[in-house]
C-alpha cells in the first residue's frame, strides 16, 4: 500500500481547490501539500459538465480569483473559458505537480493523539490502494454529487420511447438536431439550454412547474474591456471586482428589504424584453419573494429571443406521467418529444462525500454546527470551501482560503497541533445555513448542518463582513480552541 504525508490535504482540483493550493503557497510556503481528485482532469464543475451552452450565471470579474484578472472579452463566460482560465492558474502557479489524480477520497479519520487524518482513497484500476495523512483536511469538492444529478421517480418514464438525459451526463454523441425536445426545470441549467439547443432542434420547450426570477444583462461588459485598455491589468479588474460586488450587494439588499418593489422591477424589465401580448404573469411571476431562490442570468437575451423567434416556448404545468411519445400533464396537454432534458437539479451532499470521524466516533454532519460558515463543531483541523448563496461562490472561497492559512500560521507560532471549534450551546438559536428554498436544498435539508443565529456560529452572506471577520478578525476569538497533540 502507498502511504503518504503531507501538512495539509486539500480534495478536489476544481476552482476551489485549485484556489486553495495558490493561498497556501503564497502564505503558507513551508507547507507541503498535495490535491487528491477523483477524477482524471482537472476543473471540477467546469470539466464534468459539457451540456452545449454551459456558462456562468455570474460575472468573472468575481468569479475569478482575486489573484488573477480575468482578461477574456466576454464577463459572462462559457465553459471551455473557464476551464482554460482554472487550467492556466494551475500551470501559472506550478500546481498540477502537486494533483493526485483519479484519487477518490472514501473516509477520513481523525486521531487527536496524533493530531492527524488519516485519509482513505480509491484509485483506478491497477493502481496500489493508497492511504494519506495530514495535519489538515481543506474539503475543496463543492456540495454536490459528481456521479449523478437528481431526476424525479417520474410516472410512466418507462415507457418513454425516446431520449432521456440529465445535462450532468451529457455527452458529445448526444444528438438534438431536428427534434421535438422537452426541457424540464427552469433553473440556471434550462435557461441556458434553451436558446443553446433552440439553434439546432426543431422545437425546443421548456416545461416548468413554476417559474423564475430571470434578469437580463450583456455578456460583454464595455466598461471592464475600455477600462482595461487604459490601466495595468490588475487594478482594472480590481475596480470592475468591485464595482459588480457592490452591485450585486445592492440588488440583494434591495430584494430582502422590499421584496414587492424588486419584483414589480424583474417582472417589468422580462415584459419590456417580452411585449404586452405575453403571458409574462404565468410564465415569468414567481409565487415566492426574489432571492428566496437565485436569480437567472439571461445574457444577451437570448433566452427570450428564442421564445419571441418561436424557436423556444414555455409551457408552465405539472407532469401527470411520460408516454410513449412524450409527456401528458395535469391540464390534460400532451407534449411530444424526441428528447427530454431532465434539468432537475443536482443531488447535494455534504463533506464532499468524505465519511468522516474523530478518535472513532463517526460524524453525522446533521448534529454539528458551521463556524464562520468554514469549520465545523468538535471537528479538528479540517475546513470546507464553500461559496455564497447571493454572490460569486469564489469571493468567499478566496476569504475562506485567506482564513485557512492564517489558522495555520497561527499554530505555528503557537507551537499548537490542534484547532477546534467548541459549541457549548449557551444562548445559541438556530438559522437556516442553506437560506434558499430551491429543491435541492430542500431535499437534503435533514442532512446539512445547523447554523446558529450569532457569530461566529453563522454566515452572514456579506463579503465585507467576511472581510472583517476572516481577513481581519482574531484566529484566537475564544470559541476556537488550540491544543497540542495528545500522544
Amino acid at each position: 500500500m502507498l502511504r503518504e504525508h503531507f501538512d495539509v490535504l486539500i480534495i478536489g482540483a476544481g476552482l476551489s481547490g485549485i484556489g486553495a493550493a495558490y493561498h497556501l503557497q503564497r502564505d503558507c510556503p513551508g507547507k507541503s501539500y498535495a490535491i487528491l481528485e477523483g477524477r482524471e482532469a482537472l476543473g471540477g464543475t467546469w470539466d464534468l459538465f459539457r451540456y452545449p451552452g454551459i456558462r456562468s450565471d455570474s460575472d468573472m470579474y468575481t468569479l475569478g480569483y482575486a489573484f488573477k484578472p480575468w482578461k477574456e472579452q466576454k464577463a459572462i463566460a462559457d465553459g471551455p473559458s473557464i476551464l482554460k482560465y482554472i487550467n492556466e492558474t494551475a500551470d501559472e502557479n506550478a500546481i498540477r505537480r502537486h494533483i493526485h489524480f483519479q484519487n477518490s477520497v472514501k473516509s477520513a479519520a481523525w486521531c487527536s493523539k496524533t493530531a492527524l487524518w488519516t485519509v482513505q482513497v480509491e484509485r483506478r484500476e491497477g493502481l496500489e490502494p493508497a492511504e494519506y495523512t495530514c495535519n489538515f483536511l481543506f474539503l475543496c469538492g463543492g456540495y454536490y454529487q459528481y456521479a449523478a444529478g437528481y431526476t424525479p421517480d417520474f410516472p410512466g418514464l418507462d415507457d418513454f420511447q425516446g431520449e432521456l438525459v440529465h445535462p450532468q451526463k451529457w455527452s458529445e454523441d448526444i444528438d438534438y438536431k431536428d427534434k421535438k425536445v422537452v426541457i424540464i426545470g427552469s433553473g440556471a441549467t434550462a435557461v441556458t439550454l434553451v436558446p443553446e439547443l433552440a439553434k439546432e432542434a426543431e422545437h425546443v420547450t421548456m416545461l416548468q412547474r413554476s417559474p423564475t426570477y430571470m434578469l437580463s444583462r450583456p455578456a460583454i461588459d464595455v466598461f471592464a474591456n475600455r477600462l482595461r485598455k487604459l490601466l495595468p491589468a490588475k487594478l482594472a479588474y480590481d475596480i470592475v471586482r468591485w464595482r459588480n460586488v457592490l452591485l450585486t450587494m445592492f440588488v440583494f439588499q434591495r430584494s430582502k428589504k422590499n421584496p414587492e418593489g424588486m419584483k414589480k422591477y424583474l417582472i417589468k424589465q422580462v415584459k419590456k424584453r417580452m411585449g404586452d401580448d405575453y403571458d409574462v404573469d404565468t410564465h415569468f411571476t414567481p409565487g415566492y419573494a426574489p432571492w428566496d431562490q437565485r436569480l437567472c442570468l439571461v445574457p444577451d437575451d437570448d433566452f427570450f429571443n428564442a421564445l419571441k423567434d418561436q424557436s423556444a416556448s414555455i409551457v408552465t404545468d405539472h407532469i401527470e406521467r411520460f408516454t410513449a411519445s412524450g409527456i401528458r400533464l395535469k391540464s390534460g396537454q400532451e407534449l411530444e418529444a424526441d428528447m427530454v432534458v431532465t434539468a432537475t437539479g443536482l443531488a447535494l451532499e455534504v463533506f464532499s462525500g468524505v465519511a468522516l470521524s474523530v478518535d472513532g466516533a463517526a460524524v453525522v454532519p446533521a448534529e454539528t454546527y458551521m463556524y464562520k460558515g468554514m469549520m465545523y463543531s468538535n471537528i479538528p483541523n479540517m475546513a470546507v470551501s464553500f461559496g455564497y448563496t447571493n454572490a460569486s461562490w469564489t469571493l468567499r472561497s478566496d476569504l475562506t482560503c485567506t482564513y485557512v492559512c492564517r489558522l495555520l500560521n497561527h499554530m505555528d507560532d503557537s507551537a499548537t497541533q490542534q484547532c477546534t471549534p467548541r459549541f457549548n450551546g449557551s444562548n445559541i438559536g438556530e438559522s437556516e445555513w442553506f437560506n434558499l428554498s430551491s429543491g435541492y436544498v430542500q431535499r437534503a435539508k435533514d442532512k446539512l448542518p445547523k447554523q446558529g443565529d450569532q457569530d461566529p456560529w453563522m454566515a452572514p452572506q456579506n463579503y465585507l463582513l467576511d472581510i472583517k471577520n476572516l481577513k481581519f478578525g482574531k484566529v484566537d476569538d475564544g470559541t476556537m480552541e488550540f491544543r497540542r497533540a495528545t500522544g
